[in-house]
């Protein structure tokens, strides 16, 4: 892969109910650092779409590809991508299918995915979305550390219900060249050592991570929710992951 002699641009995708909005406080520092960034919603999350609920990954990765194009972005000036959480899935598509437009995946506490992996195998079809559950459940699931009440209220009102075909939809990869991209994971919820024990272990949700060539791991002690608990930080360890060059 041919690397850009310039910083290459970052293009921010949230996870599951969120918009480009939950990127507010990272864009901010980022853009003082001087960094060229983007945050984008992923079709299926934008509140104001009447079809948004029959979106499919394919349409994501699609939207993500596009921004690509609207940005410039070619194998002689690749971009960095940094997914949080369930946007692991329409980032791992983005991989497999044009891994030479990509100088650096940023995992936000999230991973690259095995081919096959499917969110919510045993989601109804006939759910058409799903809503952001309660926080006493959703703690459950991911580490709320560092949120505030106000920051949990804003999650609850502009949170947006993730589309069921999204949630569904088997992640289908063959391009071994997508692990050959340069790969940061910065780990929050779960520490960065334990993350590759799992891996080289074999565990479901972690094994693709020992398959990647070249791997930096980064710690960031906090939640699962970075962008609003640690922005200043995280927005560094993008902005330094997007620079480096091997």
């Amino acid at each position: 892969m041919t690397t850009s002699t310039s910083s290459p641009d970052i293009i921010l995708i949230a996870g599951h109910w969120l918009g480009a909005w939950a990127w507010d406080e990272v864009l901010e520092h980022l853009q003082s650092d001087h960094s060229h960034a983007v945050a984008v919603t992923l079709p299926g999350l934008d509140g104001d779409d009447p079809e948004r609920a029959t979106k499919t990954l394919d349409d994501q990765a699609a939207a993500v590809l596009d921004t690509f194009a609207r940005l410039g972005v070619t194998e002689d000036r690749p971009a960095t991508i940094a997914a949080h959480s369930g946007a692991n899935a329409p980032a791992s598509l983005v991989l497999d299918r044009h891994p030479e437009l990509v100088h650096r995946v940023v995992w936000v506490d999230s991973g690259p995915l095995a081919t096959g992996s499917v969110f919510a195998p045993n989601l109804p079809e006939d759910v058409d979305e799903l809503p952001l559950p309660s926080f006493e459940v959703l703690a459950q699931q991911a580490s709320l550390e560092g949120l505030s009440t106000e920051v949990l209220e804003r999650f609850r009102a502009r949170a947006v219900p993730e589309p069921g075909p999204v949630l569904r939809q088997p992640v289908e990869l063959m391009n071994e060249a997508r692990r050959q991209v340069r790969t940061t994971m910065v780990c929050c919820s779960i520490p960065g050592a334990q993350v590759l024990e799992l891996a080289h272990a074999g565990h479901a949700m972690f094994a693709e991570v020992a398959s990647v060539g070249n791997l930096d791991v980064i710690d960031l002690p906090t939640g699962h929710w970075p962008m609003w608990s640690r922005p200043r930080d995280l927005a560094k360890i993008i902005q330094s992951a997007s620079t480096r060059a091997d």
